[in-house]
């Protein structure tokens, strides 16, 4: 893994999936913005800060997806780091019974085994009229941009550098991705574009790029969006269960679904899509014997 610079006392790790954006308040105190997984990258992120003699003083949050705060609760015990998020999020990762309320498909027990480690108690919540923050006496400024996440937002640095979590994907991700996860798409889309009234000297997205603007990548991220909807239009045939439209979905997009966990995924990612297509009033849904079905 590597540090990036991007201006001023704001860095990066390079996980090599991610960039975990950092704040230097001095030499050796740091601030980061999200902590990255917890299987995939821990060691490596520790690797980083321990050579560098980094101390994460605190955490400042975009959202509470477990590529984003899998670490939070390691460094805050070996730390004693603050923890920062918004009020929504903060409640999500706060008990178990919580995140069994967003990952609602699985097991109370399913839920404790693969995102118990997800569990962490924030010391500072960010409230949703609240735009800057002060942490270890750095101020940060905030940016609401629900959708890929209840309460996801944005954070700018005082380099004026905008870190901007998963509202946006990468060009390297759009080249990959089937079915790019939103919770609420519509509300996803409507905070992809507050984001053209942003106007900072540095963008970073989590997966994972560094930009100087971004206006293109809005437009061209709302596209994308919004073709892959299309695409799972495209599928519908009469009236369709979403069980039946998750089939057809998982062959079109030539999707691997090989354990249960992929399964749930796969459904939660499927559903904001319906969601979407239905609030737009492209799709109908109807009660047929006893089953709710989609046709368009």
């Amino acid at each position: 893994m590597d540090i990036l610079k991007i201006k001023g006392n704001t860095y990066c790790i390079d996980t090599g999936m991610t960039y975990i954006p950092f704040y230097k308040i001095n030499d050796e105190k740091i601030i980061m913005l999200d902590t990255g997984w917890k299987k995939e990258e821990r060691d490596g992120i520790e690797e980083v800060l321990e050579s560098n003699n980094f101390k994460v003083s605190a955490i400042i949050n975009s959202h509470a997806h477990i590529d984003h705060i899998g670490n939070n609760e390691y460094f805050k015990n070996k730390y004693n780091s603050i923890i920062a998020m918004s009020d929504f999020e903060a409640l999500t990762c706060s008990s178990e019974i919580n995140l069994k309320v967003f990952y609602g498909s699985q097991t109370l027990e399913s839920v404790k085994e693969h995102f118990g480690h997800m569990i962490c108690k924030t010391d500072i919540r960010i409230f949703e009229n609240q735009d800057e923050i002060s942490v270890c006496d750095v101020n940060f400024k905030i940016v609401h941009t629900p959708g890929h996440s209840p309460a996801h937002i944005c954070i700018i640095t005082p380099d004026d550098v905008a870190y901007l979590g998963d509202a946006l994907i990468s060009y390297n991700v759009m080249k990959g991705a089937k079915i790019p996860y939103s919770f609420i798409l519509s509300e996803d889309m409507k905070s992809k574009a507050k984001l053209y009234d942003l106007h900072c000297s540095k963008y970073v997205v989590a997966h994972k790029g560094i930009y100087d603007n971004i206006k293109k990548l809005i437009d061209d991220n709302m596209d994308f969006y919004e073709d892959r909807a299309m695409k799972i239009y495209e599928v519908i045939e009469g009236q369709m269960t979403l069980e039946d439209l998750m089939k057809a979905v998982i062959k079109k997009f030539n999707i691997n679904v090989n354990s249960i966990d992929r399964y749930y995924l796969i459904e939660r990612m499927l559903k904001s899509y319906v969601e979407y297509l239905y609030d737009i009033k492209k799709l109908n849904l109807i009660m047929e014997d006893g089953f709710l079905k989609y046709s368009k």
